[in-house]
C-alpha cells in the first residue's frame, strides 16, 4: 500500500512540477508512468480512486491560486473559499480517475493492450472535461507542459494541443511496456522513440522560421488594481493616474502609428460613460491610431432587464467605434453563477454589477486593410472556440485580458502559455494585452517577441503581420480528439464484449 501511495503521489506533484511554475517540462515525459504501474494491478474500483487521487494532487498544486480569488474579490470566508476549490479539484479528478479505472478495465485483454489504448483515453477525456457544459475547464491539458519546446509545438498546426497531450501520454504508455518486463526489441523501440523526440526538441528549433512583423502595435499595460466594487468618485480618484495612461497611449501612437490597445476591462469602463468615451476618441484621435479597449457594455432593451456585456471596443482616428466583440464564453463563478438557485453559497462571486450576459457573435473586424478577432481572458484557454475565429477570416489574433484578479500566482504563466498555443494552432500572429501582466506578442510559431513584466505599468510596442493561410487544424477542429474518443469507445466495447465470449 505504501508503496501505491508514494507511486501515485509521485505522479501528481511530478506532473504539477512540469507546468508553469517551475515548468520543468521533462518531468511531464515520466510523470504518468508511476500512475500507470498502479493502475495496471489495482482492482477496478481502486483504480479509480488512485486516478483520483493522482488527479487531486495534481490539479490542487496547480490551481491553488484560485483560493486566493476566492478570498480576495468573491467575498467567501476561508472555509467556502476551500469548499469551492476543493469541488473543483474534485470535479477534475474524476477524469484522471476514469483514465485509470479505463486502463485497469483494458488490463483484461492484456497490459500491451492497456498501454497502447491508454493514450487515447487520456485525450478523449481531455475533449470530455473541455466539452462538459457550464463545467468544462481545459486548464493545463497534458500537451501544455511540453508546449514550450518549439519544434514538437508546431504538431499543434495538425492536430490542436490534443495531439501533443496524445504524444506525452504516448510516451509515458511506451515506456512503461519497455521496462515493464524487458527485451532488447522493445529497449531498442524505446530508444529509437527517444531519440527522435531528443532530436526534435534540441535541433528542431533550427528549423522553425521566424517571420518579421510589418505592422506597429502599442499594448498598454494599466496595472490597475482590480476591485470587487467600484465608487462612483472611482474615476476621480484615479484621474492622475488615468492621465498618464492616456499619455503614455497617445505618446506611443505618435511615434510609430499603429494600433493602440488596453486590456480587459479592470475598471468601470464603459462607452456609455461620457467620459470614458470621450477619452476612447481622444487616445485615437491624437495618438493617430486606431484604439482597442476592454469595456463594460450596457444594453437597455425595452421592456427587458438590464444587459452588462465584457466588450472589446474599437475607436478610429475619428472618434468612430467600428468595431465591438461581446466576450461569449463567460467565466462560471467569476462572470455569472450558474444554478445559483441552488448554490446559495457562491453568489457574493459576482461583485456589484450582477451576472455579464453572454455575447452571439464571433465578431471579425478592419484592421490596416486586412481582418482581425479579439477574444477575451479565459475564452483563450479554449481551442476550437478560438479557432472559429480565423475560421471567419480573421488575420491577426488580439487577445485582452485581466489576470490581476490573481496577484502574482503562477496563474499569469500558465494563462500565457496556453495562449501561446492558440497562435500556433492557426498560425497567427497574437498580440496579448493584460492589465497587469502578462502582455506579450506571439508569432505564428509561438515564439514570445516581447513581453513586459508584471505589475508595471508600461507600453509595449511590437511589431506584427498578418496571416491569411488556414492549418488544418484551424479547418477541422479537434478531430484528432473527436478520433481518440472514437477509438477509446470502441476500445472499450470491444474489451467487453471479447470477455463477455470468453466467460
Amino acid at each position: 500500500m505504501s508503496k501505491r501511495v508514494a507511486f501515485v503521489v509521485g505522479s501528481g506533484v511530478l506532473l504539477a512540477l512540469a507546468f508553469p511554475e517551475p515548468h520543468w517540462s521533462p518531468l511531464a515525459w515520466l510523470a504518468l508512468a508511476p500512475l500507470l504501474i498502479v493502475a495496471l494491478e489495482a482492482r477496478p474500483a481502486a483504480a479509480f480512486a488512485w486516478g483520483f487521487l493522482q488527479g487531486a494532487i495534481f490539479y490542487a498544486i496547480t490551481l491553488e491560486w484560485l483560493y486566493g480569488f476566492f478570498c480576495s474579490y468573491g467575498g467567501m470566508s476561508v472555509v467556502a473559499s476551500v469548499a469551492v476549490l476543493g469541488l473543483l479539484v474534485a470535479f477534475l479528478s474524476l477524469f484522471t480517475g476514469a483514465y485509470a479505472l479505463g486502463v485497469r478495465l483494458m488490463r483484461r485483454s492484456g497490459a500491451g493492450w492497456a498501454l497502447a489504448v491508454s493514450p487515447f483515453l487520456w485525450v478523449a477525456l481531455e475533449l470530455i472535461r473541455t466539452r462538459v457544459p457550464v463545467l468544462g475547464f481545459p486548464w493545463n491539458l497534458l500537451g501544455y507542459a511540453v508546449s514550450d519546446r518549439l519544434a514538437l509545438v508546431q504538431m499543434v498546426t495538425i492536430t490542436g494541443i490534443y495531439g501533443l497531450s496524445f504524444v506525452v501520454a504516448g510516451y509515458n504508455a511506451l515506456l512503461l511496456w519497455a521496462w515493464r518486463r524487458r527485451s532488447g526489441k522493445k529497449i531498442a523501440i524505446w530508444s529509437g522513440v527517444t531519440a527522435f523526440l531528443a532530436l526534435v526538441i534540441v535541433f528542431g528549433p533550427r528549423l522553425v522560421p521566424k517571420p518579421a512583423g510589418r505592422f506597429a502595435a502599442h499594448l498598454v499595460q494599466v496595472n490597475l488594481r482590480p476591485q470587487e466594487n467600484y465608487s462612483a468618485d472611482w474615476d476621480r480618484k484615479h484621474a492622475a493616474q488615468l492621465a498618464e495612461l492616456e499619455r503614455l497611449s497617445v505618446g506611443a501612437g505618435r511615434s510609430a502609428p499603429g494600433l493602440i490597445v488596453w486590456p480587459e476591462a479592470p475598471a468601470p469602463f464603459s462607452m456609455q460613460d461620457p467620459a470614458f468615451a470621450a477619452r476612447a476618441r481622444e487616445i485615437a484621435r491624437q495618438g493617430e491610431s486606431d484604439f482597442l479597449a476592454g469595456v463594460d457594455w450596457w444594453s437597455y432593451p425595452p421592456g427587458r432587464p438590464v444587459q452588462v456585456f465584457n466588450s472589446a471596443v474599437m475607436v478610429n482616428p475619428a472618434g468612430q467605434t467600428v468595431f465591438r466583440y461581446d466576450k461569449i464564453h463567460l467565466v462560471p463563478f467569476g462572470e455569472y453563477v450558474p444554478w445559483r438557485k441552488w448554490l446559495f453559497f457562491a453568489r457574493n462571486l459576482i461583485g456589484g454589477i450582477g451576472d455579464f450576459t453572454p455575447g452571439t457573435k464571433l465578431a471579425v473586424g478592419p484592421l490596416e486593410g486586412r481582418r482581425f478577432s479579439v477574444f477575451i481572458c479565459y475564452e483563450a484557454v479554449f481551442p476550437n472556440e478560438v479557432r472559429q475565429f480565423a475560421d471567419r477570416g480573421a488575420e491577426l489574433f488580439i487577445n485582452i485580458s485581466d489576470d490581476g484578479w490573481y496577484g502574482r500566482s503562477e496563474a499569469l504563466e500558465q494563462h500565457l502559455n496556453m495562449v501561446r498555443v492558440r497562435a500556433v494552432e492557426n498560425r497567427r500572429w497574437l498580440l496579448r494585452d493584460t492589465n497587469t501582466g502578462l502582455t506579450a506578442a506571439i508569432d505564428p510559431y509561438g515564439r514570445i517577441r516581447a513581453r513586459l513584466p508584471a505589475d508595471r505599468s508600461a507600453a509595449l510596442t511590437v511589431r506584427y503581420n498578418f496571416r491569411s493561410d488556414r492549418t488544418l487544424y484551424t479547418r477541422w477542429g479537434d478531430w484528432w480528439a473527436e478520433l481518440s474518443l472514437l477509438v477509446a469507445g470502441a476500445a472499450l466495447v470491444w474489451n467487453f464484449a471479447r470477455r463477455s465470449r470468453t466467460g
